[in-house]
């Protein structure tokens, strides 16, 4: 006879939640986990990278583009203060009008005491209100430092009649282009043009003189940047 008060080990547990294991083991039996889910890596670091990149060198480019306008900018005060630089001067000395043409000498200064100038052939226009009444050309020279130039201009008139003319004012407008020389440097050749106003002509004899007495010309350079430069 068995004693009742015998004590037997207990039950092994079970790792099924209550239920009998299965047989065989499934694999998260035998690793003892349930492999985790795959995810997507995310790019969003690369991203950022290249981002800050980018603003590393639009910082330098916009640096070095300030740098090289301060220096630009610092160029030009020197050039300005060594040379003083003044536009030339025109006037027109008289005018005389043949049966065929205009005789027209003028005279341009330098005022200068540094710098030379350089002209290309100059176009010549008289004008009579609207209408071009005659072209010429004046040969290309070299313009010296504190110098006055005379030049001598041969137009050729058109679409004007001697026995019309009775009273005129008629306008004269220079176009070249000029380079300025300074000790070694040059500048590129930039164009100008002057407009003269204020000549009158009255006759009917063979060859009419015109008064030019209050004659104004005005010396307009063409790019902007010089037109500061030379004022």
């Amino acid at each position: 006879m068995t004693d009742k008060n015998q004590i037997y080990p207990p039950p092994p547990k079970s790792t099924t939640n209550g239920t009998a294991p299965s047989f065989p083991a499934t694999k998260p039996q035998l690793y003892g986990t349930i492999r985790p889910t795959y995810r997507a890596q995310s790019h969003h670091r690369h991203r950022s990278n290249n981002r800050n990149w980018c603003c590393t060198i639009c910082f330098w480019l916009i640096l070095i583009l300030i740098f090289i306008l301060l220096v630009l900018g610092l160029a030009g005060t020197a050039v300005y203060l060594l040379y003083h630089p003044q536009r030339p001067s025109f006037s027109v000395n008289s005018l005389k009008l043949t049966s065929d043409e205009f005789d027209l000498p003028l005279s341009t200064t330098n005022p200068n005491e540094k710098i030379k100038f350089s002209y290309e052939p100059i176009s010549v226009s008289i004008i009579a209100g609207e209408v071009d009444v005659g072209e010429g050309v004046i040969p290309s020279f070299e313009h010296e430092t504190k110098n006055t130039t005379m030049l001598k201009a041969s137009v050729e008139k058109r679409g004007l009649k001697k026995k019309k003319i009775g009273s005129l004012e008629l306008n004269m407008k220079l176009e070249t282009k000029v380079e300025a020389k300074m000790w070694i440097l040059k500048t590129p050749r930039v164009g100008i043009r002057v407009l003269c106003d204020g000549i009158d002509v009255a006759g009917e004899k063979a060859v009419t003189a015109a008064s030019t007495a209050d004659v104004k010309c005005d010396v307009d350079v063409r790019f902007k940047v010089w037109k500061w430069t030379l004022g």
